[in-house]
């Protein structure tokens, strides 16, 4: 028999699915026994502390049911983002309607304990957030991320055309920077190869404490506001539920159609000749806090901030309105929506999507259908190395042929992203094989490399939307990586952070979740080499900041050249789970390290060099110098090159280090070097001499559990100008006359005078030299390494 999906009797069906949810919702946050009010509540049932937000819940739980009208309507292929912040009962309450949540969880059954349970670990001490996190059936966004739920929503819908992301944005959320920034995400979504985001903006009147800025627009203004923004506006609006059912299962039809029309016109020719569409968006005004109280003590709760969390003050030390409480639950009939076990009763679970249909179970909100990445064979684009130092290449022109063949050998589940600096960063080998992925006008006889179908997205300036695109993208089991200007990515550290906190508890709070393809974040245009932008573009913080999290999910390298890029990049797209932060050059740099040095590197994590030491690894020297970074290591290869020639009997032993965080302690870092390791490469007590890309507390607390803390470290000391390189890196005294100077003292003390007023007369002269003629001088401009064994 044929559903009619509109009728009087399956509306009432939605509507009682949205009153179970409501129901459970607000259950969640008071209680801890006797859900469904079977005897008389007391301060025993009630949770001591109740947490929560209410304001969004009710509204936020009739859009999912409508949703659900949909997918079984239009047999659709639809998962939901949850942008409002804390609603973290919404996404828990109707998986748990569905079924899902019981299948994740099987102690958390259906009937009446099964929900006492459930009301208990809400917001409880070892339960469950508040808001939609990693332990949420079908989320890959933390609720209240506030900011990135359309860029979160384009990266998982990017290459998986059948999937359309339900996306509610709170109207709190709608004012902040990144949130603005999404709505260009209609730029590049390609109806032909990619899925649809159908943003639905529930605008409910409140922030925290204020109103919300769209809340007070008209909706004629909002209507102008997103036409603008290239977006087919659609509203629904009300108070009156039995009429708001009716009008909003007519417009949500209307908006699947459109999506569906605007797929099939597009999809009956190539991806090529497609172009920007005018996506639906649903504008959805329905009071904060609708169906809940409507006031207390005088002043308004429902349809303002007042809504936003606990709107009435029931807990178990404070029972005075418990009948508040008890009538407000009892509002949405539950004697209706649960049978005498405390199922949800079946004629209402029966609407329910099933299988993989049902949003809490859709398999791109667990790392997708996960597609090995084929890592292709950087070897082939390898720098023969003749002689250490004798090349110059850029290294990050060189990765370009890499990407490249990734590109072409990963046609649908590999993309770039990045803030408008693929070009700059000097990856432009990457569009001999594509163009950049752009579905708005463009001008041919200018654009350059624009085009519907590409697989690169740099072309909006926005750090937030990138890194969002990004995020979504490897949630939803593809791979990328994300390339940015060094300082820059510190606008979205906390976006990152969110990211990182989002491994960790999908690993520690779940058995179910499937393992992600790392989040692969590149570091060009650093601190040492911002010559023409100076102080303001230099910040090596990320390194520090990431440093600080759990070293499980957490990896940092710093590969000095070409062929160690490659290698690391080959091993950083292979791994899971991670957040890999890869800092490199964009510019022209002496090439050190063959194929089977930079394979050691990365299997190491670093490497004695032998050519650039006077000892073997089981003989003392008088100095360790050790490198991490691409400036570091030419900067100390060059200082040990001045050092040897002026002092040849000192005995040295360099160390290039590509993974740092490999060198910590195993006490901190269960992959860290063992004591034993540790003392035989750096000693016990020989002078370390150490040049790291970052700032310099990262390296003092490597040597804080070790044995020698006879430490010299040269790194990033908040110095810079608008200069020459090499005056970037004297500016933090990480040049090769400071760290020959420092060397010297270090082995030799007041037999190194001479010496020292050398280094410094050199220092002087490189100074006068560069404001004399804006370059470098030449011993630093023409210097190349000579054998020293």
């Amino acid at each position: 028999m044929t559903t009619n999906f509109n009728s009087k009797d399956y509306l009432a069906k939605v509507d009682a699915w949205w009153r179970a949810a409501n129901y459970i919702s607000v259950a969640q946050m008071y209680l801890k026994d006797n859900p469904l009010l079977r005897r008389e509540v007391t301060k025993d049932d009630v949770k001591v502390h109740p947490i929560g937000h209410w304001g969004t819940i009710s509204g936020q739980n009739f859009i999912y049911a409508h949703l659900n009208r949909v997918i079984n309507k239009y047999d659709l292929d639809m998962f939901y983002i949850e942008g409002p912040g804390h609603g973290g009962q919404v996404m828990v309450s109707n998986s748990y309607i569905d079924g899902s949540y019981s299948e994740r969880y099987p102690d958390i059954t259906q009937d009446e304990s099964g929900l006492k349970e459930l009301c208990k670990i809400f917001s409880f001490p070892g339960g469950i957030a508040s808001h939609a996190a990693p332990e949420t059936p079908g989320s890959i966004h933390e609720g209240g991320e506030l900011g990135y739920a359309l860029s979160h929503a384009t990266g998982a819908i990017l290459d998986n055309p059948d999937v359309i992301a339900a996306t509610v944005i709170g109207d709190g959320e709608a004012e902040t920077g990144p949130l603005n920034a999404g709505w260009f995400s209609n730029t590049f979504i390609n109806p032909v190869n990619d899925g649809a985001v159908l943003p639905i903006l529930y605008v409910n009147g409140g922030k925290i404490h204020n109103p919300t800025i769209m809340a007070r627009k008209a909706d004629e203004e909002l209507a102008q506001l997103f036409e603008g923004l290239g977006w087919k506006p659609y509203f629904v609006e009300g108070t009156d539920a039995a009429v708001l059912h009716g009008q909003m299962a007519a417009t949500l039809d209307e908006v699947i159609e459109e999506i569906k029309a605007i797929q099939m016109e597009a999809r009956k020719h190539s991806a090529q000749e497609a172009s920007q569409a005018a996506w639906p968006v649903l504008i959805v005004r329905i009071p904060k806090g609708w169906t809940g109280p409507k006031g207390w003590e005088g002043e308004p709760i429902e349809g303002g901030f007042r809504a936003h969390q606990v709107p009435i003050p029931v807990e178990a030390g404070h029972m005075e309105h418990i009948d508040v409480l008890t009538n407000w639950l009892k509002s949405y009939r539950p004697e209706e929506l649960f049978d005498e076990k405390g199922y949800v009763k079946a004629d209402i679970r029966t609407i329910s999507p099933k299988g993989d249909r049902r949003m809490s179970m859709n398999p791109v909100t667990n790392a997708g259908v996960v597609k090995k990445l084929d890592l292709a064979d950087w070897r082939k684009h390898a720098i023969d190395i003749s002689a250490p130092g004798a090349i110059m290449k850029q290294d990050m022109i060189e990765f370009g042929n890499y990407i490249a063949d990734l590109i072409e050998a990963n046609p649908d589940n590999f993309r770039i992203f990045g803030p408008d600096e693929t070009k700059s960063n000097r990856l432009n080998n990457v569009f001999n094989v594509t163009n950049r992925q752009w579905l708005a006008p463009r001008d041919t006889s200018y654009d350059e490399w624009l085009s519907p179908v590409g697989r690169v997205i740099d072309s909006q300036l926005s750090e937030h939307q990138a890194e969002g695109f990004l995020e979504g993208y490897v949630l939803t089991g593809r791979h990328g990586f994300f390339a940015s200007y060094e300082s820059f990515l510190r606008v979205v550290d906390s976006m990152i952070t969110q990211h990182f906190k989002w491994l960790r508890k999908s690993k520690t709070h779940t058995d179910w979740r499937k393992n992600y393809p790392s989040l692969n974040l590149i570091a060009t245009s650093t601190v040492f080499q911002q010559d023409h932008n100076g102080y303001t573009h230099q910040d090596p913080g990320l390194l520090t900041h990431l440093g600080e999290k759990t070293p499980e999910f957490i990896r940092e390298y710093l590969p000095a050249d070409s062929n160690s890029l490659f290698a690391v990049m080959e091993h950083a797209l292979a791994d899971e789970d991670k957040i890999n932060v890869i800092v490199t050059s964009k510019h022209p740099r002496p090439q050190f390290y063959s194929v089977a040095e930079a394979e050691e590197l990365i299997y190491q994590g670093y490497k004695v060099i032998d050519w650039a030491s006077t000892v073997s690894v089981d003989e003392e020297p008088d100095i360790v110098f050790a490198a991490a970074g691409t400036e570091p290591n030419l900067e100390v290869l060059a200082g040990i090159s001045i050092l040897h020639k002026a002092f040849p009997t000192i005995k040295l032993r360099f160390i290039n280090v590509v993974d740092i965080l490999k060198l910590r302690s195993p006490k901190v870092d269960p992959r860290g070097l063992s004591d034993e390791v540790f003392n035989k490469l750096f000693t016990t007590d020989k002078p370390i001499i150490f040049a790291y890309h970052g700032y310099e507390g990262q390296i003092r607390d490597l040597f804080f559990d070790r044995a020698n803390h006879n430490v010299s470290i040269h790194g990033y000391r908040e110095n810079g100008d608008i200069t020459t390189p090499f005056d970037m890196r004297v500016l933090s005294e990480m040049d090769r006359f400071h760290i020959a100077k420092n060397a010297a003292q270090a082995v030799l003390g007041n037999e190194a005078q001479a010496f020292t007023q050398e280094m410094d007369a050199k220092l002087t002269y490189h100074t006068g030299y560069i404001r004399e003629n804006g370059d470098d001088i030449p011993e630093v401009q023409n210097w190349r390494w000579e054998n020293i064994n």
